[in-house]
């Protein structure tokens, strides 16, 4: 990246005047003029606003620097994570979780070793993404940490890796750690088990299914349909009968993964539900269970008031009549 010296030359001289004007709303409404140039020579400009004297131009500069992805520009804004205003803070981190390449997120690593907080967290959430190998060491660390915020985006970036040599780790946060997100992002993380692994994080999903938090059971019946985890089948045939309509509906769906003809009874109940999401999973379910007890608990759903849950009842029927001819 050029030297500020070298982007002023290039610079209309009205513009170099706003830009350093005494009044702050100029100031940062030229930074926006200056970034729709999108001129990569002109961002030592946009760089030097995040250390402008007042928050709402600094502000600016880290929101106009998204896109640019050198060095320079990288560690100007893991420098802005540290600012004094919040409103800066998140902008940096906002801007820095849009990077998209690698190279850019080698650049962070230093980073995510950070003391702050709010600068970890940051960091990590910006190479969530990005599935860079070698961010694997300081995101094992962070699972220690003691703020929530910064274990749940070490297990998000450990997830994304498919970090299998973590799996164990990921299991115990998924039953024992005390935030409920850091549990359902552990829990969704187990889904990046290989079969051969599956067993090894069965205990912990089931678990999840029992977890005091509905967020977490709803993740736990998702995953445990996503892995198609057989053994899970009766305690998802109990989840269509969660107090929460959303669980009810993630188990109902891996049901279906499962084709787990011992659910139709329990889904045909789920058709019936005042939600009428939770109706056209059933209706799905039911279908791919491929059991033809199912069709007379679907025909009655071709009448659904919502047009929805009568189309997927009718494809679950037209599907099951098909089997049962051939």
């Amino acid at each position: 990246m050029p030297t500020l010296e070298d982007a002023t030359t290039l610079l209309a001289p009205a513009l170099q005047a706003r830009l350093q004007s005494t009044d702050a709303s100029v100031r940062r409404i030229a930074l926006i003029e200056l970034a729709d140039e999108e001129e990569e020579d002109l961002l030592p400009w946009l760089v030097e606003a995040l250390r402008d004297p007042q928050p709402e131009v600094r502000a600016e500069a880290a929101q106009r620097l998204l896109g640019w992805e050198t060095a320079d520009v990288i560690q100007a804004l893991a420098t802005a994570l540290g600012d004094g205003d919040d409103k800066v803070r998140s902008a940096a981190a906002l801007t820095l979780a849009e990077i998209k390449t690698a190279q850019a997120g080698l650049g962070l690593l230093p980073w995510a070793h950070h003391e702050d907080t709010f600068t970890l967290a940051a960091v990590l959430r910006a190479l969530r993404e990005l599935r860079l190998v070698e961010a694997a060491p300081a995101a094992l660390a962070a699972l220690e940490h003691p703020h929530a915020a910064v274990r749940r985006e070490a297990v998000s970036v450990l997830g994304w890796l498919k970090h299998v040599a973590a799996l164990p780790q990921l299991a115990g946060i998924a039953h024992h750690d005390a935030d409920a997100e850091v549990r359902r992002a552990a829990i969704g993380a187990l889904g990046l088990a290989q079969p051969a692994l599956v067993q090894d994080v069965t205990t912990a999903l089931l678990a999840g299914l029992r977890d005091a938090a509905w967020p977490v059971r709803e993740e736990s019946a998702a995953t445990l349909g996503k892995l198609k985890v057989q053994a899970a089948v009766p305690a998802l045939v109990e989840a269509l009968a969660d107090d929460y309509w959303q669980v009810r509906l993630r188990a109902a769906r891996a049901l279906g993964l499962l084709r787990a003809t011992a659910a139709v009874p329990a889904l045909g109940l789920a058709l019936r539900h005042e939600i009428s999401n939770l109706r056209k999973e059933a209706a799905i379910a039911l279908g791919e269970t491929g059991d033809p007890a199912a069709i007379a608990l679907l025909e009655p759903a071709e009448a659904d008031p919502d047009p929805e849950v009568r189309k997927l009842a009718r494809i679950a029927l037209q599907s099951l009549r098909l089997k049962g001819a051939a």
